[in-house]
């Protein structure tokens, strides 16, 4: 028969693996999460209008410059807002040109008729094109 605090030292040793364990995974899929950005601008064009069209956080925030931790939260914000609007017929241009492009106009119609638009920043890092959401530069 096991006594006592042989049971409760099994029971801690178990908690403890289990919990070494958990923190390896998670710390494994954070690592292996992809870089945000995509190859091409055209592509972050494509992307980002469709994903705004679609309202789709996801896919926005694999294309936004926004810290990791942070940007699933921050997309979903973001489309919920513009959904909440009943933002529709989103289009997205680029300046000063399409091949490198350093903000974009991102505009469409809300839910009333109304149009609206507004610029963000596009940055490059490691070669990744993404939608950087600060005042764009000059």
């Amino acid at each position: 028969m096991i006594d006592i605090p042989t049971r409760r030292t099994a029971t801690v040793a178990f908690a403890i693996g289990v919990a070494v364990v958990w923190v390896s995974v998670i710390t494994l899929l954070i690592a292996h999460q992809p870089d945000p950005g995509v190859d091409s601008p055209g592509q972050l064009r494509e992307n980002l209008t469709a994903a705004l069209n679609r309202h789709d956080a996801e896919a926005l925030s694999e294309l936004i410059d926004y810290p990791a931790a942070a940007a699933d939260d921050f997309a979903k914000s973001y489309v919920d807002t513009l959904a909440g609007h009943g933002a529709h017929d989103v289009t997205v241009k680029f300046a000063p040109d399409d091949l490198s492009p350093t903000s974009a106009t991102v505009s469409g119609k809300l839910a009333d008729g109304r149009a609206f638009d507004y610029a963000v920043a596009i940055a490059v890092k490691d070669k990744l094109w993404m939608v950087s959401l600060t005042p764009p530069l000059p």
